[in-house]
């Protein structure tokens, strides 16, 4: 297994074989190295969402799956995210237990089911499968009236497939072609 980060951090992570600090848009790797790769929480980071896709479709064999799990820009947890500055995503994880250096810049570039569908297509994958999913509102447990809230949002948006596109996750499978 090899993880890709630009935190020298990656490292010290045990689960790996092989770490290794760079660019998910210039990859040290072969064309066709990988049959599978997993990005999770890393495609709203992405300055170049297509470029980086294309770079990842170029280390994949045909038929290997890329598997990402990311934020929607369109749930309410995003569109807060990308109205606050950087500072402020320090601060408030900071709060919750995460050092100040474990947050990254959003972006949000590729973040929606109609652009990630583009992005696909345009860098050589299939959508296999494109899922919204709205988890309980963990990261509300800080007030009980916001959580509550919370959970009303979450039975809201799970109560009809029209508001598929206001929940909270996109998971996907992609498929080279």
């Amino acid at each position: 297994m090899v993880g890709v980060d630009g935190d020298p951090g990656i490292r010290g992570n045990p689960s790996l074989d092989a770490a290794v600090v760079g660019d998910l848009s210039h990859l040290p790797f072969a064309d066709r190295s990988f049959d599978l790769v997993f990005l999770r929480y890393v495609v709203e980071h992405l300055s170049r969402p297509l470029a980086t896709f294309r770079e990842l479709r170029r280390i994949m064999t045909p038929g290997a799956h890329l598997l990402l799990q990311t934020p929607n820009r369109y749930h309410y947890v995003a569109i807060g995210a990308m109205l606050t500055p950087s500072r402020f995503h320090a601060w408030f994880n900071e709060r919750r237990g995460r050092a100040k250096e474990d947050t990254f810049p959003t972006r949000y570039r590729a973040n929606d089911r109609r652009t990630l569908r583009k992005i696909a297509a345009g860098s050589g994958f299939n959508i296999i499968a494109l899922e919204m999913i709205e988890p309980k509102p963990a990261y509300l447990f800080f007030s009980s009236l916001a959580y509550r809230v919370g959970i009303a949002y979450e039975r809201l948006v799970n109560s009809s497939p029209r508001l598929a596109d206001l929940r909270c996750v996109i998971v996907a499978d992609l498929e080279a072609r």
